[in-house]
């Protein structure tokens, strides 16, 4: 009788192997969550005179740009350049233009809506694409979650307006509104265009995980498509609208470089994430970003934190533990 040992579910090497999967997931978490949490906080310290010297739009260009380069270098290295010689079928590179599209008309609506509520507000509802993520990812990739898992991605949510909330300023409001007029408001408008906004953001993350999970292709020359069109648009958009604004790379000191050298490889990490993971960790890594640019806006700039902020950790944590229970 042949008597084969450490094969069944229990294994050892099956064990190690599952143990070392979820160790590399949980770096690459906490990298994004970092490199998320310190973005606004790194912007902070660029300021001058209470303004951002660089062009935002250049910025977006030269992220882009960044991991474009990246996605093409990887491709050296791992010999995947073949894919290259030859141009390829419309059909299979054309579904990477619409993700660029839409998270260009994202950044422009960011900017336009700040004429129609005050940023205070829109930092509230802009929680509301956490519902739209996970609804329109239920919708479209056919994803059925739990009841638990619903109320999960209600408690992130909550925990998004919770923060947002706590970080209002509210002191002497009477004083302010007589002295400044209303500080917190909303038009019609503004609430329409807030709602376009979290339904595109859903959408263009949702979009972008079904293209990746859906072509068999290397990663790296799914990323090359996906930032192409990246830079080419954003390029468009940005020489465009605001060529009389500052010049490209005016106003970039080592900060500037360091948020884009940040916001690159946090771009390149989310598609790992959305090739081989699930879109829902997005909005986890955003929630719990939240908390981390309180604390180094905290340790950094001094900003002080009140009890509340213990609310929204702790729902997060519930979060996390009914959805991936």
């Amino acid at each position: 009788m042949i008597v084969i040992q450490n094969v069944g579910p229990s294994s050892p090497v099956r064990i190690r192997r599952l143990w070392t999967k979820r160790i590399l997931w949980g770096v690459l978490f906490g990298l994004m969550v970092l490199i998320y949490g310190s973005h606004a906080p790194l912007i902070t310290l660029t300021k001058v005179d209470g303004q951002v010297p660089f062009n935002p739009s250049s910025c977006v260009v030269m992220i882009e740009l960044s991991k474009l380069l990246i996605s093409v270098a990887t491709l050296v290295l791992t010999g995947g350049t073949s894919a290259l010689h030859a141009p390829p079928p419309l059909g299979r590179v054309a579904p990477y233009a619409v993700p660029a599209v839409l998270y260009a008309v994202n950044n422009n609506l960011v900017v336009l809506m700040q004429a129609y509520m005050d940023p205070s507000s829109y930092q509230v509802l802009s929680n509301l694409k956490i519902a739209s993520t996970a609804l329109l990812y239920s919708l479209c990739l056919g994803k059925r979650l739990r009841p638990s898992q619903w109320l999960a991605l209600g408690l992130l949510m909550g925990a998004g307006v919770c923060h947002s909330y706590n970080s209002l300023d509210l002191g002497d409001h009477e004083r302010a509104e007589a002295e400044e007029g209303p500080r917190l408001y909303i038009t019609v408008w503004g609430l329409f265009l807030v709602l376009v906004y979290c339904c595109v953001s859903g959408l263009a993350a949702v979009y972008t995980e079904r293209v990746l999970k859906s072509q068999k292709l290397p990663l790296s020359l799914q990323n090359f498509y996906l930032y192409g069109f990246g830079v080419a648009i954003n390029g468009l958009s940005s020489f465009s609208f605001v060529a009389g604004e500052k010049s490209f790379l005016e106003g970039y000191s080592g900060v500037v470089w360091a948020i884009i050298a940040g916001q690159a490889a946090n771009g390149l990490l989310m598609s790992v994430v959305l090739k081989h993971g699930s879109g829902i960790t997005r909005l986890f890594v955003i929630s719990c970003s939240m908390l981390v640019n309180a604390l180094l806006s905290w340790a950094i700039l001094g900003l002080q934190l009140t009890p509340i902020f213990l609310l929204p950790v702790s729902m997060i944590g519930l979060a996390a533990y009914l959805y991936y229970r």
